[in-house]
C-alpha cells in the first residue's frame, strides 16, 4: 500500500520521539516505526535500567562507607528482586510510548524501515513517501570482530539478567563497562575490566580517571590496561578469554563476557544506498544542520548520528534541532561544545568543557587549580575517601572552561559548571559574593574548588 505524509520517523527512542511529537503537533502528518519495542535505548537498555541498578549498588556503597561512623550491620544486593524492580519501569514503557504517539496523531508502525528512493521508505509491505524522513534509529554494540564474539553478552541483555554470574569479564574500559562493573561488584562478583589500550574512559580527565580507577581497585575490580581481546572460547568451567599483545597474551575465565567496548551508529538495512545518503567508516554523514550532505530530505538525530554524543539530552536537543529546521527551514545547528556527562560509580564522576589535551591542542592559555575534597566536611562525613576536582580557567579572561569531578554528588554538580561555561562566567562570578550557596551541601564545594583563583 502506498501512504504519503510530511513526516517519517525511522526509530521510537527520545530522539525520534520528540521529532514524531512535535512535527505532529505542528499539523504535519506524520509516521514512525521501530524494528523494536517503542522506546528506544533510553528507557528501556540504557538510561534507566542503569540509574536503578546504580541506585541499588550506591546504597551498598553508603553503608559499606559508613561502617563504623555509627552504622553497623550490613545490607545486600537481591538481584532478581532488584530486575523484577527494572521491570517495573522499562515494562510498561512500550505500551505507554506508542499509545502517546497515537493521542497525538502520529501513525505507528512495528517494522523495519529501507530506503526505496530518497524519499521513499519501505516498512513492511507498505511504501511510504515523505517530505522529510528523520533517522533515529540508535546505535548498537560494535562489532568485536574476534573469534567467539558471539559468546559475549551485551550491555543491552545485562540489564535483565534473572540471576547474576559469579565471575565476569567486561570488554572495553568506557563508561558503561565503569558503571555495569560496579553494579557486578556490590552485588559480590568478580568483576574484570580489559581495556585494549593503556587509558580507560578516553575523554575524560586523565587524573580524575586514575581516581576512580583506585576506588574501583579497591572494592575488587580487575582494571587492565592494554588488553585488546583476541579470543573468546567455551570451556567446561565456562567461558575462557584470551587478550592482550602478541606475544604477550593472558587468559581470564569467566562466567559471562559483556561487551562494554562501544557503540556505533546503526545504519545497517536502511538500504541508505537507495535513498542517495552517503556514509562514511563512522555513519550518516550530516551537515551542521543534522541533514544528510548528499539528501536535503533526510535528517539524523540522537546517537544514529555519529557528530554528537551519545547521550539522552543530546538526543533531545538533536531532535529539537532537527524540528525547528523541518518547520522553519534550516534555522538552527549543532553545537555539542557544552555537553556535561556522568559516569554513574560510586563514586561518580563527571566532566564538562575543555580537558588540558583540548586546550592544549586549540592553544589556549589557561591555569589549572586541582585538589583533594576528601577531608572537607561534605565527603568526610558520610565516609567518602574518593573525592577530587579539576578546573581549568583561562588565563587572561578568567572564564572556566572545564570542570572535572569524582565524589559523591558531582552528577548534580557538574551541570552548575555546564552553566557557567555556555553563559562564560568567571571563577569570580561562582564566589559567596555572588552568590551565597546553600551550605552544608555538594554544591558548595565549588567555593572550594575555586578559592585558589579568587582575586582577594
Amino acid at each position: 500500500m502506498e501512504r504519503e505524509y510530511d513526516v517519517v520517523v525511522i526509530g521510537t527512542g527520545v530522539a525520534g520521539s520528540d521529532v514524531a511529537w512535535h512535527c505532529g503537533d505542528a499539523g504535519m502528518r506524520v509516521a514512525i516505526t521501530d524494528r523494536r519495542e517503542y522506546g528506544g535505548t533510553c528507557a528501556l537498555r540504557g538510561c534507566v535500567p542503569k540509574k536503578v541498578l546504580a541506585g541499588a549498588a550506591e546504597v551498598v556503597a553508603r553503608v559499606h562507607d559508613q561502617q563504623g561512623n555509627g552504622v553497623r550491620g550490613t545490607v545486600s544486593i537481591d538481584w532478581p528482586a532488584l530486575i523484577a524492580f527494572v521491570r517495573t519501569f522499562t515494562g510498561p514503557t512500550p505500551r505507554r510510548k506508542e499509545e502517546s504517539l497515537r493521542e497525538a496523531g502520529v501513525d505507528t508502525y512495528h517494522e523495519s524501515a529501507r530506503f526505496v528512493g530518497p524519499n521513499r521508505v519501505m516498512i513492511g509491505d507498505d511504501t511510504l513517501t515523505a517530505r522529510q524522513i528523520v533517522i533515529a534509529a540508535g546505535a548498537h554494540p560494535r562489532p568485536l570482530g574476534v573469534p567467539g564474539a558471539d559468546l559475549v553478552t551485551s550491555s543491552d541483555d545485562f540489564f535483565y539478567l534473572e540471576t547474576l554470574p559469579d565471575r565476569i569479564v567486561f570488554i572495553g574500559g568506557g563508561y558503561i563497562s565503569f558503571e555495569l562493573a560496579h553494579v557486578a561488584a556490590r552485588a559480590g562478583s568478580e568483576v574484570t575490566i580489559l581495556q585494549r589500550s593503556g587509558r580507560v574512559l578516553k575523554g575524560f580527565d586523565p587524573d580524575i580517571v586514575d581516581r576512580l580507577v583506585l576506588a574501583s581497585r579497591e572494592i575488587g575490580i580487575d582494571v587492565q590496561v592494554n588488553m585488546p581481546l583476541v579470543s573468546v572460547e567455551r570451556t567446561t568451567a565456562g567461558l575462557l578469554v584470551r587478550a592482550g599483545k602478541k606475544g604477550e597474551e593472558s587468559t581470564f575465565e569467566a562466567d559471562m563476557v559483556v561487551h562494554g567496548a562501544g557503540r556505533v551508529s546503526t545504519t545497517e538495512g536502511l538500504g541508505l544506498a537507495a535513498g542517495n545518503v552517503a556514509i562514511d567508516r563512522r555513519g550518516i554523514v550530516v551537515d551542521d544542520h543534522l541533514r544528510s550532505v548528499s539528501n536535503p530530505a533526510v535528517s539524523v538525530a540522537g546517537d544514529a548520528n555519529p557528530t554528537s554524543p551519545q547521550l539522552t539530552p543530546v538526543a533531545v536537543m538533536d531532535a529539537h534541532i532537527v524540528v525547528d529546521n523541518i518547520l522553519n527551514g534550516n534555522t538552527r545547528i549543532a553545537d555539542y561544545s557544552v555537553v556535561p556527562s556522568a559516569v554513574f560509580t560510586a563514586p561518580p564522576l563527571a566532566s564538562v568543557g575543555l580537558t588540558e589535551e583540548a586546550a592544549q591542542k586549540k592553544g589556549i592559555s589557561y591555569v589549572v587549580t586541582a585538589g583533594d575534597l576528601s577531608a572537607r566536611f561534605t565527603i568526610r562525613s558520610i565516609g567518602q575517601k574518593h573525592a577530587g576536582y579539576k578546573l581549568l580557567v583561562e588565563k587572561d579572561s578568567r572564564r572556566i572552561l572545564g570542570a572535572h569531578l569524582i565524589g559523591p554528588h558531582v552528577e548534580e554538580v557538574i551541570n552548575i559548571f555546564a552553566l557557567a561555561i555556555k553563559h562564560n562566567l568567571t571563577v569570580d562570578d561562582l564566589t559567596l559574593d555572588a552568590i551565597p550557596w546553600a551550605y552544608p551541601s555538594s554544591t558548595y564545594e565549588v567555593i572550594h574548588m575555586i578559592h585558589p583563583l579568587v582575586r582577594k
